[in-house]
């Protein structure tokens, strides 16, 4: 009988088989397997949390307009009205299209709840090739489950597309550099384009990938066919620039938009001299970016001092554990430049930087950086840092602090529903709805299944729109919302608009950001015959007014 027919046991086989070496190929294998089992599981986390928002609230004013630019009757129209919008187009193409499918709020969200997800494995995997599979691991959990990255992939707006372009950005051109691949460096120029079509602040991302890629290809000689095909996809990102530069932005310079945002609610993110130190500007709104980030001050700012720490590691040359990727110097260029250039533009009153979600794009650069610094720790016990990082993430997305401007007691779906509801039972047919423009298009949304605000210029001070058996009157887009001084001009100015008799009732409703100006405003609305206005949460409230013949001093004869 030859050795290979000799019968053995199963259990003489096991005693004679050998341990396997830490290094062999099925131990390997087997941690491959779970790893990716791992970030598969922590990818369906982020997606399920990212649908469970999306299920959970009603749109807010931004999310409308946005729908609201998108549904025209051509495509054409549908770019028109997109100009009008401070962000490139391509949102609202999107949009046009995608709402054939349905225009329910998870549906509309769709796009973001898929760009968001979409974009958290790519930069997994980008991370995976310029460190170590375990910071990218680490990399992965902070990507799929911080707290604005959620909001905002359940959201309908341009940030998790942004995102999503921004690291296939990262993962195609150090996919070209490594295997010398013009195939992938054609994909980076077509992301870098996606970007730019999507968001204004990619122009920093741009300049950050331009100065990055011209320091991996040096020498300039060693890849020529790669170097060439980088060029030509940098004319056509700076023909694109150049193209909105002119058609868009500079549009929008001319209607005062760019000015009126940053003298209002983005002032505190643009330095202006005499008013504080540039340090304290810098080191504040640093604060507020990683604040923002993580939607919490305390960890927000551990996140922020890990980073740097990661930083510090970078350019002292300790390599973040992937021998073929970029050099330390390389990677910490890359994380660091697109902070310096943000606060730069915000000094030159250019951009924003700070605690808003027009700093998103940083968060590609935040969570490596962290990374990297957290895995220069070393801890002993690896799962310890991970429990924290989870714990810390949880602190985060249930208790933030500061709380959104909507918090999520008040941003019910069924709110809105009661509401909707409220007035359907409470307004006769022919009654007149008075809103300014963020409550007008919540009401078109919700009440009217039709846009009631005004979208293309030249504006009116005050549309008047058919809502069904209701008309509305809404206030011009510059009246994003009332405050207790406007109220009596602004019903002074729709009774002689449109020649209300003297006591009519009008319902006034408001929903959206409402915030500093609630305790003044329902003050004045007493003087208007609505003592008790019936409140949906603290973000939608409902009333009655009359409106006398002389509006802007009318005392109101009683509740409603």
């Amino acid at each position: 009988m030859l050795p290979s027919d000799t019968r053995v046991s199963p259990a003489q086989a096991s005693a004679n088989r050998q341990p396997e070496a830490p290094g062999s190929p099925n131990r390997v294998a087997s941690f491959i397997a779970s790893e990716r089992a791992l970030a598969l599981l922590v990818i369906a986390v982020g997606l399920v949390a990212r649908l469970t928002e999306a299920w959970r609230f009603f749109l807010n004013p931004d999310e409308v307009l946005h729908n609201l630019l998108a549904t025209q009757s051509s495509l054409s129209l549908a770019y028109k009205a997109a100009l009008t919008n401070a962000h490139p187009p391509l949102l609202i193409l999107v949009l046009y299209y995608w709402r054939s499918l349905g225009q329910s709020e998870v549906m509309l969200r769709m796009p973001s709840v898929i760009a968001g997800t979409g974009g958290c494995w790519i930069a997994y995997q980008w991370l995976k090739l310029v460190t170590d599979r375990s910071t990218a691991a680490v990399g992965l959990v902070l990507f799929a489950l911080a707290p604005s990255l959620i909001g905002l992939s359940a959201e309908v707006r341009q940030y998790a597309l942004l995102l999503f372009f921004m690291a296939c950005c990262l993962y195609f051109s150090e996919r070209a550099l490594r295997e010398n691949s013009l195939r992938f460096m054609i994909l980076f120029s077509l992301s870098l384009c996606g970007a730019l079509l999507t968001h204004y602040s990619s122009l920093i991302f741009a300049f950050t990938m331009g100065v990055y890629m011209l320091v991996r290809l040096y020498p300039f000689g060693r890849n020529p066919r790669l170097l060439a095909a980088w060029i030509c996809g940098q004319v056509g990102a700076l023909i694109l620039i150049a193209y909105f530069l002119v058609t868009h932005v500079a549009q929008l310079k001319e209607t005062g938009m760019d000015q009126s945002i940053a003298e209002t609610w983005l002032r505190r993110s643009i330095y202006h001299p005499g008013e504080n130190s540039l340090a304290v500007f810098v080191i504040w709104q640093t604060v507020r970016v990683f604040t923002f980030l993580f939607s919490h001050g305390l960890f927000g700012t551990l996140a922020l001092l890990v980073f740097l720490a990661g930083i510090v590691s970078l350019l002292r040359g300790k390599r973040p554990g992937n021998q073929h990727g970029p050099t330390p110097r390389e990677l910490g260029l890359l994380i660091a430049l697109p902070f310096a250039i943000n606060c730069g533009v915000a000094v030159a009153g250019l951009y924003p930087y700070g605690g808003t979600r027009h700093n998103v794009f940083l968060a590609l650069f935040a969570v490596t950086g962290i990374c990297i610094g957290l895995a220069a720790g070393r801890p002993r016990r690896p799962w310890v840092r991970l429990f924290v990082i989870f714990a810390a993430l949880a602190v985060c997305n249930f208790f933030p602090a500061p709380p959104p401007l909507i918090r999520a007691r008040n941003h019910s779906r069924a709110l809105m529903g009661a509401a909707m509801e409220a007035l359907r039972h409470s307004a006769p047919p022919a009654s007149v709805i008075f809103s300014d423009y963020e409550s007008g298009l919540l009401l078109g949304y919700y009440a009217c299944g039709h846009g009631v605000v005004q979208v293309f210029p030249p504006y009116q001070t005050f549309s008047r729109t058919d809502c069904g058996a209701y008309t509305v009157i809404a206030a011009r887009p510059q009246q994003w919302k009332f405050y207790a001084d406007d109220l009596p001009s602004e019903l002074a100015t729709i009774r002689e608009t449109y020649g209300l008799p003297a006591g009519s009732k009008i319902w006034l409703f408001s929903a959206g950001w409402i915030t500093d100006s609630t305790p003044a405003l329902s003050a004045e609305l007493r003087q208007f015959g609505c003592s008790q206005p019936r409140r949906f949460g603290e973000n939608i409230f409902l009333c009655q007014l009359a409106v006398s013949a002389d509006a802007a001093t009318s005392r109101g004869s009683g509740s409603q």
